[in-house]
C-alpha cells in the first residue's frame, strides 16, 4: 500500500514542483493529476496496482472537506458583506460550464460521427 500511496503523491510532488515554474499558472494538483493520467494512459503504471488506494481516497472523500470547512468560517464575515458578488459568479459560472460542457459535447459528437462515416 505504500508503493500505491508513493506512486499517486509522487506524482502530486512532481505537478506541484512543475507548478513553480515561473510563469506557469496551471496548480500542481492539475499537473499531478495529469501526470498520473498519462502515465496509466501509456501503461506506465497499472490502473490494478493503485486502484485500492484509489478506492481508500474516494471512499473517505468527505473527511477531506472537514479542513477546508472549518477554514471557510474564518471567512464568514466577508462572505456576509459580498454574498451578492459571490452569488451572481456562482450562478455565471455554472451557466457557462453547462453551456461550455454542452456545445463543446456537441461538437466532438458531429466530428466523430463525420470521422466514422
Amino acid at each position: 500500500m505504500a508503493k500505491q500511496f508513493g506512486i499517486i503523491f509522487g506524482c502530486l510532488l512532481v505537478g506541484e514542483l512543475l507548478a513553480m515554474i515561473p510563469g506557469l499558472s496551471i496548480p500542481g494538483s492539475i499537473l499531478g493529476m495529469l501526470l498520473l493520467t498519462l502515465l496509466l494512459d501509456r501503461k506506465i503504471v497499472n490502473p490494478r496496482s493503485i486502484a485500492p488506494v484509489c478506492k481508500f481516497l474516494i471512499k473517505n472523500m468527505a473527511f477531506f472537506f472537514v479542513p477546508p470547512g472549518v477554514a471557510l468560517m474564518l471567512y464568514f464575515d466577508v462572505i456576509a458583506a459580498e454574498w451578492m458578488p459571490i452569488t451572481v459568479a456562482t450562478v455565471v459560472s455554472i451557466f457557462l460550464v453547462i453551456v461550455v460542457t454542452g456545445r463543446l459535447h456537441q461538437f466532438l459528437h458531429q466530428r466523430i460521427k463525420k470521422h466514422s462515416r
